[in-house]
């Protein structure tokens, strides 16, 4: 087995609060998330929350390989809620969260798990791409961010109407009208989209943050097998550079109008043999 990783933060000063890594017939990508400009709650922040539940999570599902993958998100989210050892308000509105993605290989299929907006590619040794993705996010984001999409990025104006959007997403998080995502509560893990697929029929996969999906299902600059084809081809890190020269080319969001006018971008690619 292969992984080819590539990771870039939004802004080269700022810390990356997306998480990649595999091991032996596992891999797993989280996306961190927080409230920008707001307590949290949390004295150890966004990037050691995705990163530190990113590395318990593979661990426990390389170490329990019959144990399904909502059970051990459950448990790492328990871990990492021990870990905190009680300095941190995790009853917080505002505590860091994470989109989760994690496959394994196990007795001859691929099984995967997809808790919030980041995306599994599976491609097939047919040809065809399909992918797995937690839309319900973006579902309940439809609904509240027109005004954030009116008006420029990084202008004023945006920043208090992307707050005012955060704070209302903050108040469906983990409820059944809203969305679902890991955060201090092990029950989110309840609510994966999992399953599995044989592995015969797979050649490659992918594990991509949201950050790296645009170049697709925001920007529309290729489809998802265009996508896996420079996957394939050049890698990871050559993905990377077309969203950042995407975004370059539109600072204000007026052709594609976003929350942020770059974002953390991960793409782990799985070669499966």
């Amino acid at each position: 087995m292969t992984f080819v990783l590539a990771s870039l933060p939004a802004a080269p000063d700022a810390p990356n609060e997306d998480f990649a890594a595999g091991s032996f017939g596992a891999a797993v990508l989280l996306d961190g998330a927080g409230v920008a400009g707001a307590n949290t709650g949390c004295m150890h922040g966004v990037a050691w929350f995705s990163s530190t539940l990113g590395g318990v999570l593979l661990g426990t599902v390389v170490a329990y390989p019959s144990l399904p993958l909502a059970e051990c998100l459950g448990q790492a989210i328990r871990a990492v809620r021990d870990l905190h050892d009680g300095g941190c308000d995790l009853e917080h509105r505002a505590s860091p969260t994470s989109t989760v993605v994690a496959a394994r290989t196990r007795a001859g299929v691929l099984e995967y798990l997809v808790l919030g907006d980041s995306s599994l590619l599976l491609a097939g040794r047919d040809g065809v791409v399909d992918v797995v993705t937690d839309r319900r996010l973006d579902d309940v984001g439809k609904r509240l961010r027109g005004p954030v999409d009116a008006l420029p990025t990084g202008s004023p104006d945006h920043a208090a109407a992307l707050a005012a959007y955060r704070e209302a997403l903050t108040g469906l998080r983990n409820r059944p009208e809203g969305f679902w995502i890991a955060g201090p509560d092990p029950r989110a893990a309840r609510h994966a989209f999992a399953g599995s697929v044989p592995l015969e029929s797979l050649a490659a996969v992918a594990l991509m943050s949201d950050g790296a999906t645009r170049l697709v299902d925001r920007f529309e600059l290729a489809t998802w097998d265009e996508l896996f084809a420079v996957l394939a081809a050049n890698g990871p890190s050559e993905v990377l550079r077309r969203v950042r020269d995407a975004e370059a080319g539109d600072p204000a969001g007026r052709r594609w109008p976003r929350g942020k006018a770059s974002d953390d971008a991960t793409v782990l690619h799985w070669l499966l043999p």
